[in-house]
């Protein structure tokens, strides 16, 4: 039973919280824990666990006048791209170091499906490989400390990155760049994908601060 709840509980969280980060609930909305039972159907218990587990995470803050919805903030975006300018290149020279052939096949395909949606202009599907090379490059990388820091920031900017890659000629030259820091870990050379990592990040920065994030 303990085990169910716990669950249940977790279940509730991932639901609130992708809302919170996909912009469903949004910034400086007041939430009840009647409202969301109500409106996912379950008991208050588990409701009650994930607000306190999003006040943790700073996604939500109880006030004076109730629960309330931070999400992630402009000034939130230009701290995330800074951190992840600064370790992800880190992670693409570690990449380029250490990638083992099945870890480059994963990438390769990552990148296929990232192609086939961008032909399609799929901006969902595009947003989800653009994603999952990233998420490789993490698995890849070959330090946890490195991959447990950037995943989380990685989910956080969501509803920004949608909006960047449906951005005109965005989704193509953000797969061009993945396809060039690619070629750089295929010939393991770290200082390249190093090089060219830290000019995508850059670039993605830019197009989020232009498309909603500011």
């Amino acid at each position: 039973m303990e085990h169910q709840m716990l669950s249940l509980a977790d279940q509730v969280f991932d639901v609130i919280e992708r809302d919170i980060l996909n912009g469903t609930l949004e910034r400086g909305e007041y939430l009840t824990e009647t409202a969301l039972s109500d409106r996912l159907g379950v008991s208050r218990t588990p409701v009650r666990e994930a607000i306190r587990r999003l006040c943790q995470e700073h996604l939500l803050e109880n006030t004076k006048h109730g629960v309330q919805v931070v999400g992630v903030s402009p000034e939130d975006i230009r701290d995330i791209y800074e951190i992840r300018y600064r370790l992800e290149g880190l992670v693409a020279r570690r990449v380029a170091e250490h990638a083992t052939s099945e870890q480059i096949k994963k990438m390769k395909e990552d990148l296929d499906l990232q192609a086939f949606y961008t032909e399609r202009d799929d901006s969902e599907n595009i947003k989800e490989m653009d994603s999952l090379f990233h998420q490789a490059m993490y698995d890849s990388c070959d330090s946890a400390p490195l991959k447990h820091t950037l995943e989380p920031l990685l989910m956080r900017i969501v509803k920004y990155r949608k909006a960047s890659l449906s951005a005109p000629d965005r989704a193509s030259k953000s797969l061009e760049e993945h396809l060039a820091i690619y070629r750089a870990i295929v010939d393991h050379n770290p200082d390249e994908a190093e090089r060219l990592m830290l000019e995508h990040i850059r670039a993605a920065s830019t197009s989020i601060l232009l498309t909603g994030g500011k």
